[in-house]
């Protein structure tokens, strides 16, 4: 029986249109999501848009529209973005769709029932850009003078007084550092699993989870005039997309296998207070947390007042979108904050796809074509790059595994490069056709098609290509490891095409 693999992203506010912050995170998922059906488990891949609350009603009355128009012009954006990135989940959730709306007010209705909601007032400082309120305490000063700065995107925040129902969260201080007790790793990388441990360990206060003074989010079902705060309505999507409140055995068999990837601004919400509101509910706190850094541009992270903001468009007209996917997945190690540029991209899309995967399959093809009549041979059992792909396999299996796609694409590398200089030594170019040609292409061959299985869930359209160019039928994404990438399996006497470059060489605009 396949094993089970429940992968959520953050939702993204509808107020703005998708960035590459939103694709780094997204694109990163469905990588994940693709080696894990290589692998042959069940896999459910989630990700979607987060439609109430404040920022959502006041961007859609800037714009002249409603919030329900608002959010249904910007979802539409987000899908298309993702179909443009080969992004494919197996459920786009709207914080709008009947179900979720379900298991909202079942999700709070039991955690009312278990007594650790309460009703009282509120006063305090919100950022309406996050969605959050923050203590005096964690405001940066403001050098224009008046309310101080939210920490993440640095703007003054508001004052707010309200009648609301509160989240008893002080009563689980206690029962969560139980939990990370119990579960050495439910939050990676360590560092951030520690971050989580000194929030609450730093003291919990209770927290307001509803609003008195907006209607546009999910009722209260105990309260007709109040309406659920925009975080304990979002995080409860992770829940809806897998039956809460509709289908309990289905939510029951996934929920186990989940597997969080957010972004370290959100860490506070997905590690202390979605951990505590499950416990509150009689539900288990997820049992993977994977936490990233910011995507950075100029050192700052973008946001929609910044001019620090890239489009994903605009990019795939540029490296395609291989080029994209590939960038994303690979120059950043997952965990720590990372710096975009414009050259950047360049510089791995050169160095990666178009010197070392692109050059060796136009060498590989083009010397097919000229020794052995367009015929890929077949591979030498005792090859020494079948060891080499052993050891492959490994690296970039328990890389993938510990959620490290830039070391797992870095494993992958290495059998390319490896073969290149294979190439290099034998120079089957200059060589007599026969013997040792046949066997130098032939381990080439079993190379690409190795690299475009392990590759596809970056390279979802490369890959493909790869595998239709030296003669194979089907799709690398069809194949199942580790079986699929023992040395060997290509079988020889196929015929090899040679095409045009692959991945041409591109020079960064002036």
């Amino acid at each position: 029986m396949s094993d089970r693999f429940f992968l959520t992203t953050p939702i993204y506010y509808v107020n703005d249109v998708p960035h590459i912050g939103h694709a780094y995170t997204t694109v990163m998922a469905d990588a994940l999501a693709r080696w894990h059906r290589l692998l042959g488990d069940d896999v459910f891949f989630l990700t979607g848009t987060d439609e109430h609350g404040l920022k959502i009603a006041r961007s859609a009355e800037a714009n002249g529209i409603t919030p329900q128009e608002q959010a249904d012009r910007t979802a539409a954006r987000f899908q298309e973005t993702w179909a443009s990135l080969d992004i494919v989940p197996d459920r786009f959730i709207r914080t709008t769709d009947p179900d979720h709306t379900i298991a909202v007010q079942a999700f709070l209705q039991k955690v009312y029932d278990n007594g650790h909601i309460y009703q009282g007032s509120y006063a305090g400082w919100y950022c309406v850009a996050c969605e959050a309120y923050y203590e005096e305490a964690d405001l940066s000063p403001n050098p224009d003078g008046g309310p101080g700065l939210d920490p993440v995107h640095n703007r003054p925040v508001e004052w707010f007084e309200e009648e609301n129902w509160f989240f008893r969260l002080s009563a689980f201080e206690q029962p969560l550092l139980d939990w990370y007790e119990r579960q050495p790793a439910p939050v990676n990388p360590q560092g951030k699993r520690n971050e989580a441990i000194g929030l609450i360990k730093g003291g919990l206060h209770d927290i307001s989870i509803t609003r008195s003074s907006l209607d546009w989010g999910v009722p209260v079902p105990w309260d007709d005039r109040q309406v659920f705060y925009v975080w304990y309505d979002a995080l409860i999507n992770y829940a809806t997309a897998i039956g809460y409140g509709t289908d309990q055995q289905r939510f029951d068999e996934w929920w186990p296998h989940v597997h969080h990837l957010i972004g370290k601004d959100i860490l506070r919400f997905h590690c202390v207070y979605w951990p505590a509101m499950l416990l509150a509910a009689g539900e288990e706190p997820p049992a993977h947390i994977d936490v990233h850094g910011y995507l950075l541009v100029g050192g700052e992270k973008m946001s929609k007042t910044s001019l620090n903001q890239i489009f994903p468009a605009d990019l795939v007209a540029e490296v395609g979108v291989d080029g994209f996917r590939h960038h994303f997945t690979h120059d950043t190690p997952f965990g720590p904050d990372g710096d975009f540029s414009y050259e950047g991209i360049i510089a791995r899309y050169n160095a990666d796809l178009a010197n070392n995967l692109g050059n060796l399959l136009s060498r590989v093809a083009t010397v097919v074509a000229k020794k052995c009549d367009g015929i890929g041979p077949a591979p030498q059992p005792d090859s020494p790059l079948a060891a080499v792909a052993v050891e492959v396999l490994a690296d970039t299996t328990a890389a993938w595994t510990a959620v490290q796609p830039s070391a797992a694409l870095d494993a992958t590398w290495r059998l390319i490069r490896e073969t290149n200089a294979a190439l290099e030594a034998a120079e089957p170019w200059k060589v007599e056709p026969g013997p040792a040609v046949d066997a130098v292409l032939g381990d080439a061959l079993e190379v690409l098609r190795i690299v475009a299985i392990l590759a596809s869930p970056v390279l979802t359209r490369a890959s493909v290509e790869i595998w239709r160019r030296i003669g194979l039928s089907g799709s690398p994404a069809e194949q199942r490891l580790p079986d699929a990438a023992a040395w060997g399996g290509y079988p020889g006497g196929l015929p090899v095409e040679k095409g045009e470059p692959l991945f041409p060489r591109l020079k960064a605009q002036a």
